[in-house]
Parts: structure tokens; C-alpha cells; sequence
């Protein structure tokens, strides 16, 4: 199973069709950071956290193909950043939801 994980985690970037895509979804969830933290005045942080994990594994695929050891650690990183997240959302929902 590890070189299967392996090959898919430090395989040749994808392309720019997968980078838009992600640095699409990034821009979408900055837009949405931006929206509840300034006009709503209230704490969206998953947003933010979410559109800097977007972000991580957009620069992944967009790595000319011959970078495949980068874009391979980018995406352990994205993932784990990512992960961190979803830590943060089960064991202290507050610092990602707010105080309610």
C-alpha cells in the first residue's frame, strides 16, 4: 500500500486544467473569507485555511513535470494543513467556529 500512496503523492504534476481548477477554488474561499470577515464582521477562518491548502496543491500541479519531488512534498503539505483543519474542527470548534 506505501508505493501505491508513493505513486500517487509524488506522481508528475497534472497540469494547468487541475491548477485552475485549484486555484479557483482558492480564490472562492478567499472571496468568502473576505465576505464574512469584512462586511459580516464575524470569523470565518476555515475559509481562509481552506483557501491556503487550495492554494498549496494548485502550485503543486502547475510545477513544470520534471518537479515532481516538490510538487509531491506541496501536497503532503496541503494535505496535512488541510487535516489540521479538520483537527481544529473536532477537538476546539471554537477557535475555527467562534465563540457562540
Amino acid at each position: 500500500m506505501p508505493s501505491k500512496i508513493s505513486a500517487v503523492v509524488f506522481s508528475e504534476p497534472s497540469g494547468r486544467l487541475n491548477a485552475f481548477v485549484m486555484f479557483g477554488g482558492s480564490f472562492v474561499m478567499l472571496s468568502i473569507y473576505l465576505y464574512y470577515d469584512i462586511l459580516l464582521d464575524g470569523s470565518s477562518l476555515s475559509s481562509l485555511i481552506m483557501a491556503v491548502g487550495f492554494a498549496l496543491s494548485g502550485l503543486a500541479e502547475s510545477l513544470p513535470t520534471d518537479r515532481r519531488r516538490i510538487a509531491g512534498g506541496l501536497r503532503v503539505t496541503a494535505i496535512l494543513w488541510l487535516l489540521g483543519l479538520l483537527g481544529l474542527t473536532i477537538f476546539a470548534p471554537e477557535v475555527i467556529l467562534g465563540p457562540r
